[in-house]
């Protein structure tokens, strides 16, 4: 399992099907959060298109596999991966 730290820039696995010249469904790490209720271990991250919503997704949901029966097109192994090097061309690191 992938171990992300603040500020890395990680794929969503639609990624796959948009543009790559774009920075749809890539985001940055905020970090781990833990939810005050139910102590559920909580991903905050970035994204870093449109108006860069800031989103929340349940960490063991954000490190799971894709559901390739779902979307068997997909290749991506994982719901979210680190960014590859072509993804890093297209991101404004501001």
């Amino acid at each position: 399992m992938e171990k992300y730290q603040k500020g890395d820039i990680v794929r969503h696995f639609k990624r796959e099907t948009v543009d790559p010249e774009s920075t749809t469904y890539l985001y940055r790490i905020v970090g781990v959060a833990t939810h005050s209720e139910t102590r559920e271990k909580m991903m905050v991250y970035e994204a870093l298109y449109g108006e860069r919503g800031l989103y929340v997704r349940p960490y063991e949901m954000f490190m799971s596999e894709v559901d390739h029966e779902k979307y068997p097109e997909i290749h991506q192994k994982l719901r979210f991966a680190p960014a590859e090097e072509k993804d890093l061309k297209v991101v404004d690191v501001d």
